[in-house]
């Protein structure tokens, strides 16, 4: 006798199998949803952080190019300066801008064309020598721009013992060449006097006054005199900072001639050499005053007439002095 019949056995094995397959596929249909959903997140948060940055720069950078338009004409301006500098003869203090000009701040961009002034007595001093004691002064001053400026130089000496003395004036135009060096052109006027003499000569002056390498200032010059004689003096000096207020100035002089001129003590080539020590403590930097040492001797013809004359071509003199500036 058969139990089970063919159909019922096909049934049996169906019901079988959809009762271990269902539950597997229920959960694989479940896993895949989890995923997706998952997916779709990451994907809408990737999406957030890419807007957000952009977003963000777009702002800054529109509020940085309202900025920079606000603040454009405040700060920079294109102004072209070549033709008022052209008819002043001034050099072009924006040549190398580009073309602009700051305006930031009103006056700032003209302080290099400000009219100013100032006197130096670079030295004011009584000298005591073997032989002389007499009085030396040497003044500058000057008023003008950065570029151009008169300058008034007045050196002398008075000399007690031959209750005479000697002096010079120069009156000269100075115009920057450079940014250390200034160009110098005009007149110079000498006297001597005393002692039954009143001697008087008449120059033209050119020369350069600057800083040179190392920092040291030098003021070459040439001088023609009314009848057409050439001579030549070199200065340099350089201040030596042994602290903030006292300082040792070293300076040298040389003066010669291409003419001989025995009436007034000067032989042609080289005429003397000076070298002066002077230390100074600045109480305040307009004041200061110095102790120092100067030592001269004149050469060629220029000792010869001086040895004439009974004056000596060698010495040495102590010198006591105050600096002042103002």
């Amino acid at each position: 006798m058969k139990i089970f019949n063919q159909h019922s056995i096909n049934g049996f094995l169906i019901t079988l199998f959809l009762s271990i397959m269902l539950p597997n596929m229920v959960r694989a249909s479940e896993k895949d949803t989890s995923v997706n959903n998952a997916r779709m997140k990451m994907d809408s948060n990737q999406s957030k952080e890419k807007e957000k940055p952009q977003s963000s720069m777009s702002m800054k950078t529109d509020s940085n190019e309202s900025m920079g338009k606000e603040k454009a004409p405040d700060s920079m301006s294109m102004k072209m300066n070549s033709n008022d500098n052209k008819a002043t003869g001034t050099r072009d203090p924006f040549a190398n801008s580009g073309g602009y000009e700051y305006t930031g701040m009103g006056g700032w961009e003209e302080t290099d064309e400000m009219t100013v002034s100032k006197v130096i007595f670079d030295q004011l001093e009584y000298r005591n020598g073997n032989n002389t004691k007499l009085n030396r002064w040497d003044m500058q001053g000057w008023r003008g721009t950065d570029y151009e400026k008169f300058w008034v130089k007045f050196e002398g000496r008075d000399i007690k013992s031959e209750s005479g003395g000697e002096f010079e004036v120069q009156g000269l135009y100075s115009k920057a060449v450079s940014a250390f060096w200034d160009i110098q052109y005009g007149a110079r006027y000498d006297r001597a006097y005393g002692s039954g003499k009143n001697d008087e000569r008449y120059f033209g002056v050119i020369g350069v006054q600057g800083l040179a390498p190392y920092w040291f200032e030098v003021e070459p010059a040439l001088f023609v005199d009314s009848n057409g004689k050439i001579s030549a003096r070199i200065v340099a000096a350089y201040d030596l900072l042994l602290s903030q207020r006292l300082i040792l100035q070293p300076r040298a002089e040389i003066n010669a001639s291409a003419s001989d001129l025995p009436e007034l003590g000067i032989g042609q080539g080289v005429n003397d050499f000076q070298l002066d020590l002077r230390l100074r403590y600045e109480f305040k930097r307009e004041i200061a005053p110095y102790i120092g040492i100067t030592w001269q001797k004149k050469y060629g013809d220029s000792a010869k007439y001086s040895q004439q004359q009974d004056s000596s071509s060698e010495f040495t003199e102590v010198v006591l002095g105050v600096r002042i500036w103002f």
